[in-house]
C-alpha cells in the first residue's frame, strides 16, 4: 500500500528548516568553494608568472582563460549527461578529476604544460557548474529557490575569494607549485565531503541523449523570448567582473600604489561583500521580482567601477568592494531567473547560460589585456563600462517580459 501511494504521488521538493536542507546547503558551498578556487587560485599569480615566462600581460591571463574557456566548452556536454545520468554522479567525479588535475599543474615545469592542465581543470569544473543550479531548482521547494540559490552563489564567492587569496598570498612564500600542489589538495578533501553530504536526487527525470532530443532542446531555450537574453546577460556580468580583477593586480603592483603580491591576495577579501549580496539580492528577488533586483545590482557595479578610476587607494578598495558586491546580486538573480524560466531541459538551460557565462570570462578576460596595454587602467575601466552599459539595457528589456514563476 506505501509503495502504491509513493508511485502515485511525485517525490517531496526539499523544504526550508529540515535536516535536509541544511545538508544540501552545506553540500553546495562545499562544491561552489572548490570550484571557483580552483579556477580562480591563478588569478594572482598572473604578475608573477608573467615574469617567471616573459609574457605580457595579455599572454599570461591565459593561464586563466584557458580554464574558463574549456569549462564553457565543456557545459555544452555535462549539462545535457546530466539531464540523462543524474546530478549528483556528474558533480562528485568533476569536483575529483579537478583536483586531480590541479595537482598535475603543480608537478608541469613549462608554461604550455600548465595550459594544458589548467584547460583540463576547467574542463572537468563544467561538472558542477553546469549542473548545480539544475539541482537546486529540481530538489529545493520553489519558494525558497532564490534563498538556496543565493547561497551556493555564496560558496563560489568564498572559494573565489579562498582561492584568490591563497594564491596571492602563498606566493610570496612558496614557488606557485607548491601553492597549487595545497589547493588541489584542498579540494580533493572537499570533494569527498561534497559527495558524503549531497542528497540523492528524488524529482530528477532522465532525459535521452539521442542528438535529436538535444538539439530541440537547445533550440526551445533559444526560442524563449527571455532565455537567451539572460545568457547574454552571462556573458556581460561575468566578462566585465573577470576583466577588473584580471588587470587590477597589475595597477596595484605598479607605481604610484606599489603594493605587494600579498597584499593584493589581502584584496580578496572583498569577496565576503559578494557573499552578502548573493544571498540578500535572492531573498529580495523572491520578494519583489527578479527585474528590479537585477537591474539595481547592476547600477551598483558601474557606481563601483567609477570610484576605482582615481589613483587613490581607499577609492579604488571601495570601489572593488561596490563593484563585487553588486556582481554577486546579479549573477545570483540572474542564475535563480534560468532556473524558473526554462519549463523543460533544465540542464540544457543551465549549460547555455553558463556557457556565456564562461565565454565571457574568457573573451573579455583577455580583451582587457589589450585596453591595459594600450591605455593603462583608463582604458580598461572604458571597456567594462561599455560591458555594463550593454548589461544595463538587457536588463530593462527583460524587466518589460512577463516573468514566469
Amino acid at each position: 500500500m506505501n509503495r502504491s501511494n509513493e508511485s502515485q504521488n511525485p517525490p517531496s521538493h526539499v523544504l526550508k528548516g529540515t535536516p535536509q536542507f541544511v545538508r544540501v546547503l552545506l553540500a553546495m558551498c562545499a562544491g561552489g568553494f572548490s570550484t571557483f578556487a580552483l579556477l580562480y587560485c591563478v588569478q594572482p599569480m598572473m604578475p608573477m608568472l608573467a615574469a617567471r615566462f616573459s609574457l605580457t600581460a595579455a599572454q599570461s591571463s591565459l593561464v586563466l582563460s584557458v580554464s574558463t574557456i574549456s569549462l564553457a566548452l565543456g557545459l555544452l556536454v555535462t549539462g545535457p549527461l546530466s539531464d540523462a545520468w543524474g546530478r549528483k554522479p556528474a558533480m562528485v567525479i568533476s569536483l575529483l578529476a579537478a583536483s586531480v588535475f590541479t595537482l598535475g599543474a603543480a608537478l608541469v615545469p613549462s608554461w604550455h604544460a600548465v595550459l594544458v592542465m589548467r584547460a583540463l581543470v576547467g574542463l572537468s569544473l563544467s561538472g558542477v557548474a553546469a549542473v548545480a543550479m539544475s539541482y537546486l531548482s529540481e530538489e529545493i521547494d520553489p519558494l525558497h529557490l532564490g534563498l538556496a540559490m543565493g547561497v551556493y552563489i555564496a560558496g563560489t564567492a568564498i572559494g573565489g575569494m579562498g582561492g584568490r587569496l591563497l594564491g596571492g598570498v602563498l606566493v610570496d612564500y612558496v614557488s606557485w607549485h607548491t601553492a597549487l600542489a595545497l589547493l588541489g589538495i584542498l579540494a580533493l578533501l572537499l570533494a569527498v565531503a561534497f559527495w558524503r553530504l549531497l542528497p540523492a536526487s528524488r524529482n530528477f527525470s532522465s532525459r535521452s541523449l539521442r542528438p535529436r532530443s538535444l538539439v530541440q532542446g537547445f533550440m526551445l531555450h533559444l526560442r524563449d523570448p527571455g532565455l537567451p537574453w539572460l545568457f547574454a546577460q552571462g556573458f556581460l556580468l561575468m566578462g566585465s567582473f573577470v576583466t577588473l580583477f584580471n588587470y587590477m593586480g597589475y595597477r596595484l603592483i605598479a607605481e604610484p600604489l606599489g603594493l605587494s603580491q600579498t597584499s593584493v591576495g589581502l584584496l580578496s577579501v572583498v569577496y565576503l561583500s559578494g557573499i552578502y549580496s548573493s544571498t540578500k539580492a535572492g531573498v529580495l528577488a523572491d520578494r519583489h521580482g527578479r527585474q528590479r533586483v537585477l537591474w539595481a545590482m547592476i547600477a551598483l557595479m558601474l557606481a563601483g567601477l567609477l570610484l576605482t578610476l582615481p589613483a587613490y587607494l581607499p577609492s579604488i578598495l571601495g570601489g572593488i568592494l561596490l563593484f563585487t558586491f553588486g556582481f554577486f546580486g546579479a549573477h545570483s538573480v540572474t542564475s535563480s531567473w534560468i532556473g524558473r524560466r526554462a519549463i523543460q531541459a533544465k540542464g540544457q538551460a543551465s549549460s547555455l547560460y553558463l556557457f556565456s557565462y564562461y565565454l565571457g570570462s574568457s573573451v573579455a578576460g583577455t580583451l582587457g589585456g589589450l585596453f591595459w596595454q594600450s591605455a593603462g587602467w583608463n582604458g580598461v575601466g572604458l571597456f567594462i563600462s561599455m560591458l555594463l552599459l550593454v548589461s544595463l539595457g538587457v536588463a530593462l528589456h527583460l524587466a518589460r517580459l512577463r516573468e514566469v514563476r
